[in-house]
């Protein structure tokens, strides 16, 4: 590719009031209208003062400027360039939006999530987020339901609530809980920020329960089995005790008790797995492999009394200890590495193991949301990044509605993806008989997608739930 010099001279000029830079809001926030987005904000949320009038639009004024690319209030101006205005109404200036979030108590935060989960609800109905057919396995009928925490970094003490947690990052903590199928991909169910100190299972408990609640109410998916899934930190009686309705595969902590459990496993019950350098041996239909997986029952949690202690499996996989010399020469004895989970489900011990290291789908969502809307948290007060969240994931789903609607693969794309191909593309805007007609690039390579998510937003009308 080479710049053409067709002319000795060249200008630029911001003048054509015609000209919109994301197209792609177009469709996509009428899907969030068609899903009830504004009308669910504006009957739910009781932010007070001027600064909370017009709730509905706002929020949906503040999804849509996420939607587009915003990680900050100052970039919502993305929404009042070129002809916005005559796309959408109430094109709100940042600052309003600013005062608006910076008005949030926690009570308004636990509302927006209320709004968050009924247009979810709505949502998952209108794009069919969990009627996907797939090829059958054996999780088919599971709904996987993982739960992990993150921190968001942040720089200066002037954030309410940064801290050094874990990580030794100054952030904020945000614990989020997923929900997925083995032929879909991930969403957003439930979230929360919480202070950047903060241990990780806090609070997951009351997390994991509103999850239960929401997954239940999802088109698509009654009656479904419902798989929870989270690592060592969250293996504690109250998180495991709020899941065990369904199934539960939970990491566990090495101590005394797990050892001992691991160590009462026979040898010959150890099977070979699908891993790292793996072959399969058609001749004796088993995986040829270093790493193996054997299972025993356990009882967790023994230290309490009777009525709290909760029984299942204890699913190991062993894989052979390297040489810390790094050189070829083997060891003297055998020894491995352990990595165990404990178990509620009736899956089998293998089919365990592959189920529950498909738990890292969730640090695909973290990254995809640090590089949109948290790759920082725009407000030095508390309550306004908490609504923040809320909205990065309700454009989150929204963003992966509409690549389902397309019909093609970017269904499981990020958002960053969705963005390029779907979202901003530009467009010139005329009118002709009182119609709206956008003129798009000739020979886009995603017109189909963007034409199939076009027609579905602009399609017969749905039944939201407000």
């Amino acid at each position: 590719m080479q710049l053409k010099h067709a002319s000795t001279t060249a200008s630029a000029s911001f003048d054509d009031p015609n000209l919109v830079s994301s197209a792609g809001l177009v469709p996509i926030m009428a899907l969030a209208e068609k899903a009830g987005l504004r009308q669910l904000a504006q009957k739910w949320l009781s932010v007070p003062t001027d600064k909370g009038a017009n709730a509905g639009l706002k929020v949906a004024s503040l999804v849509g400027g996420i939607v587009a690319g915003a990680d900050s209030i100052d970039d919502m101006a993305i929404l009042r360039h070129g002809g916005m205005r005559k796309l959408f109404a109430a094109c709100y200036t940042p600052s309003t939006l600013g005062s608006f979030l910076r008005q949030f108590t926690f009570g308004h935060v636990r509302q927006l999530d209320a709004v968050a989960a009924r247009f979810l609800s709505n949502l998952a109905g209108l794009a069919g987020l969990f009627t996907t057919a797939g090829t059958a396995t054996e999780t088919t009928g599971y709904v996987f339901l993982d739960v992990d925490d993150t921190i968001i970094e942040v720089h200066g003490h002037q954030k309410q609530g940064s801290g050094y947690g874990y990580s030794g990052v100054r952030g904020i903590n945000a614990l989020l809980a997923i929900v997925s199928t083995a032929a879909t991909a991930p969403i957003i169910v439930t979230h929360r920020l919480r202070r950047g100190a903060c241990g990780s299972p806090r609070g997951a408990k009351r997390l994991i329960s509103d999850s239960h609640a929401i997954v239940k109410r999802l088109p698509g998916r009654e009656g479904a089995r419902i798989l929870f899934r989270a690592d060592s930190a969250y293996y504690g009686h109250a998180a495991i005790q709020a899941a065990i309705t369904a199934g539960a595969h939970v990491t566990v902590r090495m101590n005394p008790a797990i050892r001992k459990a691991i160590t009462s496993i026979p040898d010959h019950t150890w099977e070979t797995i699908q891993y790292t350098n793996a072959i399969f041996d058609k001749d004796t239909n088993r995986w040829i492999s270093t790493a193996e997986v054997a299972e025993v029952s356990f009882t967790a949690f023994t230290s309490r009394k009777k009525s709290e202690q909760i029984t299942g499996r204890l699913v190991v996989r062993r894989i052979p200890e390297l040489n810390k010399k790094n050189t070829n020469q083997p060891t003297l004895f055998d020894t491995h590495r352990f990595h165990g989970f404990f178990i509620t489900s009736d899956l089998d011990t293998v089919t365990a193991d592959k189920t529950h290291r498909v738990h890292a789908v969730i640090e695909l969502v973290n990254s995809d949301l640090k590089n949109s809307a948290l790759a920082q948290l725009p407000s030095g007060v508390f309550t306004a990044n908490a609504a923040w969240l809320v909205l990065a994931c309700i454009a989150f789903n929204l963003t992966r509605a509409a690549g389902t609607l397309t019909d093609t693969d970017l269904a499981r794309a990020t958002t960053g993806t969705i963005r390029r191909k779907l979202v901003n593309l530009p467009a010139r805007i005329a009118t002709s008989a009182r119609k709206i007609h956008l003129h798009l690039p000739q020979d886009w390579p995603w017109e189909t997608a963007w034409a199939t998510l076009f027609g579905h937003a602009y399609g017969p009308p749905g039944t939201a739930t407000i």
